[in-house]
């Protein structure tokens, strides 16, 4: 598709309760989600870095840069209208959190787990007051009742855009605790990623890694980047 504008910017908006907010625009015209919703953001910052991504097009538009721009139209279009479902969705990612199942103890996986997964383990059931079950092995252990009623009210808690970007981060890190990690302010991407991929890289170091595998590993770090910005910039 070729370039039909000449200027992206951002602009507030105030037209009535479900449109005030920031948006892009084109040439002054505003612009619409896929689903054909006004793609309006709750900041400033957000618009910017949507305005940010029509403004950095060439000639021809390549749509497979616009990383925000899908995340937001995924907000608004899919998070918005279902948000129940949408942490019904979220919710087995702790029922079943990586971080939860272990080696067995005389195993030395289980070492590099207790290094790297419990300091996040036992800080998110700090704040949050809760306790998680430990497994040793894949047989199956329910989380605590009231574990899973408290990460409900943390996601119940969320904006539609935080949401978005948790389905991205449990996708990515087979794990609810390290997105709910993830998105509070200064969080350590890089470190929460490693805890992520810390099976993921014992086999790398067991066996190895060709150079696809490696490309596969860089992309899946950046979308995982990408959602922490999206809700950092979304607040």
């Amino acid at each position: 598709m070729k370039r039909f504008y000449k200027e992206a910017t951002a602009e507030q908006t105030a037209n009535g309760p479900e449109d005030s907010g920031w948006r892009a625009v084109l040439d002054g015209r505003p612009i619409r989600t896929a689903g054909g919703r006004p793609q309006v953001v709750p900041t400033q910052a957000l618009a910017q870095a949507l305005a940010a991504e029509w403004a950095g097009q060439g000639e021809e538009i390549d749509t497979a840069t616009f990383h925000y721009r899908d995340l937001a139209d995924f907000a608004i279009d899919a998070v918005a209208p279902a948000r129940g479902t949408v942490i019904a969705e979220l919710l087995p990612y702790a029922e079943t959190d990586t971080l939860c199942y272990r080696a067995d103890p005389d195993e030395a996986l289980y070492k590099r787990q207790m290094e790297m997964w419990e300091p996040v383990l036992s800080s998110a059931e700090a704040r949050l007051g809760v306790t998680f079950t430990r497994i040793s092995g894949i047989i199956h252990k329910p989380q605590p009742g009231p574990t899973l009623a408290c990460l409900r009210s943390e996601l119940d808690a969320c904006s539609d855009f935080e949401l978005a970007a948790l389905k991205m981060l449990s996708s990515l890190s087979a794990s609810l605790v390290i997105a709910l990690e993830a998105i509070r302010p200064g969080a350590d991407a890089e470190a929460l990623w490693k805890a992520a991929e810390l099976e993921a890289d014992w086999q790398v170091e067991l066996w190895g890694e060709d150079w696809e595998a490696t490309e596969r590993r860089a992309a899946r770090f950046e979308a995982f980047r990408l959602a922490i910005a999206l809700a950092a910039l979304s607040r």
